[in-house]
């Protein structure tokens, strides 16, 4: 099997030089928390980002200033875990404040980790007659001047970006099927790693991954090998600890992509958790598979309606993934483990599904026919033909017509419904490529 992994973007600096802003300014939304005083992001922010034709992971990372702990190793931890889950480091400066020791730290701990690194000097609209070439001496080129606040040099730093980029990592392995184990601390990951590691039929292999605190083991079930990635604990905003614990999201980020389907592990006595919620997210934007496990249910006090009465909760609060299979499981007792092979095989059928261009033009008359796309007044969205779209991981279709950036979001949300009422494809997210016809 052949899997693909968007690049990952870390942005690292000391705290207050801009992050978060520049985060936002990427993206071209507000999503990280921004306010003046330092420290205010206490953990990654994680977010899709895309410019020209490449996607990649952005992450926001927690800033990095004196404190009473031993600055010299929260540092090296951060440095250290971008390095190895990160592809690109951009280490951000405030152009209104001279070079200080924290800078020359991140900025020699970055270029030591040898993967690429760019410098963006922020805040240029506080000092616009600022000697920028003082920065030059921290040693990282090229240097790349911005203002969050009026836009300068965001784009120009996003072609520097992809430029440096990858389309995609692509890992060309045998016919294996990856799955990672994700979830909050003690939600019982390492407990079902273990169970499913005794289910199988052949252990093929253990060992330690090369990103730290991901645990990988290699199975063998009918006849298809199956890796399995034990990755850290995500933990709640506000309970991050310095250094290491604060990449927790970044290198669960990294296993989701080296993944091709996502186990999403929820403690039966703590469910519906945002954070939860937000895992689901990444795996679904990362265009994985993903089931939904229900840990502990042995220590849960449940009668027998307890599962018939929390599904219908639990499929609401993920609403935006209603194709992921819900499995309530106990690594204890091993109830319903082989099934999560078993489905696990079924969503990899799913993924690999190949579909003829007549049936898929017979559908798409059908749906539309029935259920006319709306638009504006002089643009109406004609959808005319698809086709399905090859090496991309996921069921993935090209839809070619006329006007179709005019297409609201809730048509989309129509036409997958429609076509799972016809080709369910549980546990995988499917992709919609709307283009237009000239």
């Amino acid at each position: 099997m052949s899997t693909k992994s968007a690049p990952i973007v870390a942005i690292v600096g000391r705290a207050n030089v801009g992050k978060s802003s520049l985060f936002n300014s990427i993206l071209g939304r507000r999503e990280a928390i921004v306010a003046d005083e330092p420290g205010t992001t206490r953990d990654s922010v994680t977010s899709k980002a895309n410019w020209g034709s490449k996607n990649f992971w952005l992450v926001d990372t927690a800033g990095l200033k004196q404190a009473a702990d031993d600055f010299e190793l929260t540092i090296q931890d951060q440095i250290t875990q971008s390095a190895e889950s990160a592809d690109l480091i951009l280490v951000v400066v405030e152009a209104d404040v001279q070079i200080t020791d924290e800078d020359r730290k991140v900025a020699k701990m970055a270029l030591k980790s040898k993967k690429p690194v760019l410098l963006v000097v922020n805040k240029i609209d506080k000092n616009r007659r600022a000697d920028l070439t003082e920065w030059l001496k921290l040693g990282i080129r090229p240097l790349i001047a911005t203002s969050t606040t009026q836009r300068r040099g965001i784009d120009d730093l996003l072609d520097i970006i992809i430029k440096q980029l990858p389309t995609a990592k692509i890992t060309e392995d045998e016919d294996r099927i990856r799955i990672a184990l994700l979830g909050r601390p003690n939600v019982g990951k390492s407990s079902l790693f273990n169970a499913l590691g005794h289910k199988q039929q052949a252990l093929v292999a253990q060992h330690a991954g090369t990103t730290r605190d991901v645990n990988r083991a290699v199975i063998r079930y009918h006849d298809r090998e199956i890796e399995l990635m034990d990755t850290a604990g995500i933990r709640r905003s506000g309970k991050i600890e310095r250094g290491v614990e604060q990449f927790s999201v970044l290198r669960s980020l990294a296993a989701i992509e080296q993944a091709d389907i996502g186990l999403l592990l929820m403690d039966a006595n703590e469910l519906n958790v945002q954070l939860d919620q937000k895992i689901a997210g990444m795996v679904k934007d990362a265009g994985k598979g993903l089931i939904l496990i229900v840990s502990k249910w042995d220590d849960f006090d449940k009668d027998s309606f307890s599962r018939d009465r929390l599904a219908p909760q639990i499929a609401y609060h993920y609403s935006f993934a209603p194709w992921a299979p819900l499995v309530f499981t106990s690594a204890v007792t091993g109830q319903n483990v082989p099934k999560i092979y078993d489905l696990v095989m079924e969503i990899d059928i799913a993924r690999k599904t190949r579909f003829s261009t007549p049936e898929l033009n017979r559908w798409l008359r059908q749906v539309v026919d029935q259920h006319p796309p709306a638009g504006l007044k002089s643009y109406q969205p004609k959808l005319n033909y698809m086709v399905q779209e090859d090496g991309t991981g996921l069921p993935s279709f090209k839809i070619f017509g006329a006007h179709t950036k005019f297409l609201h979001w809730s048509y989309r949300r129509y036409l997958e419904r429609k076509f799972r009422e016809v080709w369910p494809l549980a546990g995988t997210p499917i992709m919609f490529w709307f283009i237009e016809k000239h």
